[in-house]
């Protein structure tokens, strides 16, 4: 009886976590500056929702890069952005089961710094397909070459972009993990002597 009580707790506390990084993935594109390069937006923190769902389960980083996806087409942002951002669900779903299936990845130096690099390499090869597709498409609008526009500018813009908004994530849980009823909700599990972003 307890049991399923505290199975109902955990989640409804996943339900509400979910739909608040939602509305701040949705609101992101919304409300925060861009810098628009091509096809490339670069918008502060635009990932940080999406590494926070993903430390809680599958199905909240699923729910929240939908959203996410949503706030980029609701800015008003070109097909091609909204598009990539669409993209971003493979490389969460990747980083939720391995999360799921090995929680304390992200609670080690080393691991965690192998695991951003993995996400953010998946991260940049969807989205420089994406782009590709429209870049071939009508190459004229871009001006540029294939490796300079989308090679360089997506692909290792979004690599630095997204393990930036990596580290901010890892920061930003390990300290609310610190609450005892958030850590019953989530996946990642860090030790109290060590965060990925300490030896």
């Amino acid at each position: 009886m307890n049991q399923t009580r505290v199975n109902r707790n955990v989640k409804t506390y996943r339900m509400v976590v979910a739909a608040l990084l939602c509305a701040v993935g949705i609101l992101i594109p919304l409300t925060m500056p861009k810098i628009m390069i091509g096809p490339m937006s670069f918008t502060p923190a635009s990932h940080v929702a999406l590494f926070l769902a993903m430390f809680i389960s599958p199905a909240t980083a699923v729910f929240v890069s939908i959203g996410t996806t949503l706030g980029f087409f609701l800015a008003g942002l070109p097909i091609v952005v909204v598009l990539r951002a669409a993209s971003q669900l493979v490389f969460v779903i990747v980083g939720a089961l391995i999360i799921k299936a090995r929680p304390n990845i992200v609670g080690n130096f080393a691991t965690s710094a192998l695991f951003c690099l993995l996400l953010n390499v998946i991260h940049a090869v969807a989205e420089v397909l994406v782009v590709t597709w429209f870049f071939f498409g009508d190459p004229s609008k871009y001006g540029g070459s294939y490796l300079s526009y989308v090679l360089l500018l997506v692909g290792l813009g979004t690599l630095i972009h997204g393990s930036a908004d990596y580290i901010i994530s890892n920061a930003v849980w390990y300290g609310v993990t610190k609450a005892s009823a958030v850590d019953s909700i989530s996946n990642a599990k860090f030790t109290r002597k060590a965060s990925a972003l300490k030896n």
